[in-house]
């Protein structure tokens, strides 16, 4: 079967959309089909058309009612649905970690000042003092 862009002077005869499976007649030699050069036709015989518009005809009777029920119940579902997205939204907001993996933690604040109670005699830290102790500590190990 020969395919035919659309735009393209064809002689007279009946043409099939390839995108939208419809009919287009042309009654005369040299007239254009219609719609972009990107899409298809194919040219059907007068005896297939014959054959063909009352199949896909039937095909549309007994498949309306099919659709018009998948209709109907995608419009009560659809609000059903928004409802419980909306739901899923918030608690996902809501249950969401404050972490962010990548995310740079060290923002130049100063560290918070020790209380007294955790400082030494002399002034000092009490961890300094420590650290001091066992630095003498392991100092007369080594000597002995």
């Amino acid at each position: 079967m020969k395919t035919i862009n659309g735009g393209s002077a064809v002689p007279g005869g009946y043409y099939l959309s390839k995108t939208n499976w419809e009919f287009f007649p042309v009654e005369k030699d040299g007239q254009r089909l219609p719609g972009p050069a990107s899409e298809h036709y194919v040219k059907v015989p007068m005896a297939a058309v014959f054959l063909v518009m009352p199949v896909l005809g039937g095909l549309m009777v007994v498949f309306l009612p099919f659709i018009g029920l998948a209709m109907t119940a995608h419009a009560a579902v659809r609000p059903l649905a928004n409802v419980f997205r909306k739901n899923a939204e918030d608690l996902a907001a809501t249950v969401t970690p404050g972490w962010a993996p990548g995310a740079a933690h060290f923002t130049g604040q100063a560290p918070a000042e020790k209380g007294e109670g955790e400082k030494a005699a002399g002034g000092e830290p009490a961890a300094d003092c420590m650290i001091d102790e066992l630095a003498s500590e392991i100092e007369s190990k080594r000597k002995s």
